[in-house]
């Protein structure tokens, strides 16, 4: 039997693949997407067997649920029959946003044991960061879980009224992190630098400076503090960001997150 599936392939389901098959042996992996091409394509990327949705609920001790929310109940209602003929113990993982895990029992039609976890697409190149909580879990299974992930990044417990907003900060956090660096990177080449070279400095800016705030153990606004001289150039920066909005506009962004998250988890 395998030991892990992945029902989808897609960005989230392929960066969580990729991470696992750096602890489990790729045959123990077991792939599938509704459209096979794109499970063949990580298939021989990774060195897994590929599948259909109902072997990967037939087969796997744990069965990983990497499909959009809306698409949740209609890949559950097929897979009905498969999950209740089985007689052996068997978890399901989601990662669909907004989704509870009474929500994704309801769909399935028992209380099986479920893992609600939110990781981010850095968890691909093992610096993601990943909340999760879960129900019917034993202490070893949870280990278990927590092992297979450990070259995803951070793994930490949430209690599951607060995975929505810990998703909205660092699972879509990137996107605007990205945004960050370009308008960083824009910002070096209107003054003159080569944009390869803008793109370098800025990401790894923005890399040492999390480092720096994971490691410092020092809060955010100290840190900037450091930064910025008497005079200088980078307090005029800070002053021109904060005429501008900057930090209420990052809010906002992840209270906007944070409302459409729920929005998706009544469907």
């Amino acid at each position: 039997m395998n030991t892990i599936g992945f029902i989808g392939c897609g960005n989230m389901g392929s960066a969580i693949a990729r991470a696992v098959c750096k602890t489990l042996p790729p045959e123990q992996v077991l792939l599938a997407n509704r459209t096979p091409a794109k499970a063949e394509a990580l298939a021989k990327e990774l060195g897994c067997p590929t599948a259909d949705n109902e072997a990967v609920a037939a087969r796997c001790s744990w069965i990983v649920l990497a499909v959009k929310p809306q698409m949740m109940a209609g890949v559950l209602e097929a897979l009905r029959p498969v999950l209740a003929a089985r007689q052996d113990r068997f978890i399901l993982c989601t990662l669909a946003a907004g989704l509870t895990m009474a929500r994704i029992q309801e769909m399935a039609g028992g209380e099986y044991p479920v893992v609600r976890f939110m990781p981010n697409t850095p968890s691909a190149r093992g610096a993601g960061m990943i909340q999760y909580c879960s129900t019917g879990v034993t202490p070893e299974e949870e280990n278990e879980f927590c092992r297979m992930l450990s070259q995803a990044g951070r793994l930490d417990a949430l209690p599951e009224n607060l995975i929505d907003a810990a998703s909205c900060v660092s699972g879509c956090g990137p996107a605007w992190a990205y945004q960050f660096i370009e308008a960083l990177a824009d910002g070096g080449v209107a003054c003159g630098l080569p944009r390869a070279k803008a793109q370098q400095y800025a990401a790894q800016m923005l890399l040492g400076s999390a480092v720096m705030v994971l490691e410092s153990g020092q809060h955010p606004g100290e840190l900037k503090d450091a930064v910025c001289s008497p005079g200088g150039s980078t307090i005029q920066g800070v002053r021109t960001l904060e005429e501008r909005g900057f930090r209420g506009a990052v809010t906002d962004a992840v209270i906007a997150a944070f409302d459409k998250t729920k929005e998706m988890g009544k469907g």
